[in-house]
């Protein structure tokens, strides 16, 4: 009986809470809610995320607050105070980063990880109907997002662009000189987070947890939180990971008060935390005991220096002392090595116009990757090539593959990518008529990703990313048949490509634009023709380039689906394998689609935010005859100024890099449209 009566004074001592105020000191007896992978410990640890890559955790108070005293008033002051630690297995690199919340509901089911802090998405990130308000702890710089550093404090108000931000640190009570902190650090760190509803006056104040709180705060904007607060609202803590970088979000304590300051947190009861370094081990110790065991010990010592060089020699990488700032998105040969048991034939997925590609298990996270070996040289263009693979590895969007990082080694370059368990869609499209194939949902719900994923990389990101090579190959399908996109940006490989069906001037027959031909200048122009294409390629279930076995001619399937339009047959062309049981306005919507998007004049192609309204049926399609994809090629190139490449082209130039026969056919059959 004095037990349990001990234990409940325990338990009152580090939870407190009435209807406009609490305080927990340790979250051990705590009520609060969570989802995703955040879990509270038997030590009374709040944590948010539990070291894996591309997760997401929220933990809420599990009622909601009124701020306002009527359902017309103005949000009342109130202050807000939070132990926190981001833990990460190396000293100041982590990913991504967490945020204190205030919000109108529980679910963020549509949220994204990494720069998004499991709070918005790229859809609706700057939303105003988001009614999010959040004081985030960023880790990582995203420039597309407009962060300042990769170590930062902002306010941010329904969108993840910071409204203001400033370097973490705390300025000095006595001598008002600032001081830096690392947000990355094994020690924990408090924010105190103060809204004065009468000034509209918005205060965060960060500090070391022993130190009391500063009086100058380091982020300070006036702005009234009526406008964005609904009322009533959850509160509560989001943390989030991208990369593959081990990291804890972790909550140790947490305080709040309307109407006044928020109540001390007992620093003395918080939680232990973690220990996320590398674990030490020790090293046998061969004691020689007889002076006849000197010999036998000699020779051990030779053996093992034969095995440790042949070992070494077995992962040497390229390493230069500029990859430094790339360290977090570099993976080590050895695990690579490792994950692919040796790169055995066994793990082969397949092998393309970049090299082979394997599929792997990482050594401590245990996640599934695809590994792609790609042969490069090295050259005075390979640091800026590696930085371009980073940037795109910022990258994230629910229909595009994440490229989680790289390693070099001797003449060849390993890239990372998230394992597609389904494989590429074109091994659906083109099976055995006995094998299943994808249904009409199945493949419009994969066009709409697809659009997705290509205007993401035209419109949505900070800078314009050109695919070059849109195909069915190149679209994978994770577990749930999600369409993701694969190989963009990283044309340059083509260089290296042994495909014989890739042309030196990236992309793969059937899909290049008639610009991209004769110029050899690729732009989201090219990119929406190519995906014209692979619109009539996923409806009609039919190669771009067909050959003709008669008369030992190629078809041309943009031809073939104008000719049937023409003669009022193009529901005939939709793949046979449906065998009738599909969407017929659907259907027709997007072979129309893919004749427009493969239009012979670019400027008459619409952009990929056009076809992604037409597809969800907000605007109709514009009105366009067949005859008009009908015209004399060389005629138009004349009169565009481009004279000069009709007849090398037909000649097979050098300067275009045409070499094969089939080229040469592809190249003529795109002057006779």
């Amino acid at each position: 009986m004095k037990y349990t009566s001990y234990l409940f004074l325990c338990l009152a001592s580090l939870v407190t809470a009435s209807e406009d105020q609490f305080v927990f000191s340790g979250f051990t007896g705590s009520n609060l809610t969570v989802d995703g992978a955040a879990t509270i410990t038997e030590d009374g640890l709040l944590e948010l995320t539990n070291g894996e890559d591309n997760i997401k955790g929220h933990a809420f108070y599990p009622t909601p607050l009124r701020f306002r005293k009527s359902p017309n008033g103005t949000v009342q002051s109130f202050s807000v105070s939070f132990v926190f630690s981001i833990l990460a297995k190396y000293a100041d690199r982590s990913t991504d980063g967490m945020a204190f919340f205030i919000a109108s509901s529980k679910n963020f089911s549509d949220a994204l990880p990494a720069q998004y802090l499991g709070l918005l998405n790229d859809q609706n990130n700057g939303n105003r109907s988001n009614n999010l308000f959040a004081v985030e702890l960023d880790t990582i710089q995203n420039k597309e997002l407009q962060d300042m550093d990769d170590n930062h404090v902002g306010i941010n108000v329904n969108s993840m662009k910071s409204l203001d931000a400033h370097y973490a640190g705390f300025y000095e009570d006595k001598s008002d000189i600032f001081r830096n902190l690392t947000l990355v650090i094994h020690d924990a760190m408090q924010v105190w987070f103060d809204y004065d509803g009468d000034a509209k006056q918005i205060n965060v104040t960060l500090a070391p947890v022993k130190l009391t709180k500063p009086k100058r705060p380091l982020v300070s904007v006036t702005y009234d939180l009526s406008t964005v607060v609904a009322d009533p609202a959850y509160i509560g803590f989001s943390g989030a990971t991208g990369g593959v970088i081990n990291t804890k979000h972790c909550v140790l304590g947490w305080s709040f008060r309307m109407n006044g300051p928020a109540q001390s947190i007992d620093i003395s009861r918080l939680p232990k935390l973690p220990n996320l370094s590398s674990k030490s081990h020790s090293s046998k110790t061969l004691v020689i005991i007889l002076p006849v065991a000197t010999a036998l010990s000699i020779f051990v010592v030779g053996v093992l220096l034969a095995l440790c060089l042949q070992r070494r020699l077995r992962y040497t990488e390229i390493q230069e002392d500029w990859e430094v700032e790339f360290g977090p998105h570099r993976f080590s040969y050895k695990d690579l090595y490792g994950a692919t048991e040796g790169f055995k034939d066994k793990h082969l997925l397949g092998v393309g116009g970049f090299g082979k590609v394997y599929k792997g298990v990482l050594p401590v996270s245990k996640q599934e990757v695809a590994v792609k070996c790609v042969s490069h040289e090295s050259s005075q263009g390979t640091k800026e090539f590696v930085a371009e693979i980073v940037s795109i590895g910022q990258l994230r969007h629910r229909n595009l593959v994440q490229l989680l990082g790289y390693c070099r080694r001797k003449g060849e370059l390993l890239l990372v990518y998230d394992y597609m368990s389904n494989g590429s869609l074109d091994n659906y499209l083109y099976c055995d008529m006995t094998e299943q194939t994808l249904d009409w949902a199945q493949r419009f719900h994969i066009i709409k990703g697809v659009t997705s994923g290509l205007l993401y990389l035209h419109e949505k990101w900070g800078k314009i990313v050109i695919h070059r090579d849109i195909k069915a190959s190149n679209v994978l399908l994770d577990k749930d048949m999600n369409a993701r996109l694969g190989d963009f940006g990283l044309s340059r490989l083509y260089d290296h490509g042994t495909d014989p069906q890739t042309t030196h001037l990236v992309g793969t027959m059937g899909y290049l634009a008639p610009e991209l031909v004769f110029t050899g200048k690729a732009s989201p122009l090219t990119d929406i023709f190519a995906f014209g294409i692979f619109l009539l390629e996923v409806t009609c279930g039919q190669r771009p380039i067909n050959n003709n076995l008669q008369d030992n001619q190629q078809l041309m399937l943009v031809d073939w689906v104008v000719e049937h339009w023409q003669k009022g047959l193009l529901p005939e062309t939709v793949d046979r394998r449906l065998h009738g049981n599909y969407n017929v306005d659907e259907a027709c919507l997007v072979l129309k689609l893919g004749l427009l998007c493969s239009h012979p004049i670019a400027m008459e192609r619409p952009t990929m935010s056009q076809v992604q309204r037409y597809l969800d049926g907000d605007v109709p399609l514009p009105e366009l005859a067949p005859s008009e994809l009908k015209f004399n090629m060389v005629a138009l190139m004349q009169g565009q100024g481009f004279d000069s490449y009709v007849m090398p082209c037909l000649s097979l130039s050098p300067v275009m890099s045409i070499e094969t026969s089939a080229e040469l056919c592809y190249c003529k059959s795109m002057l006779a449209l």
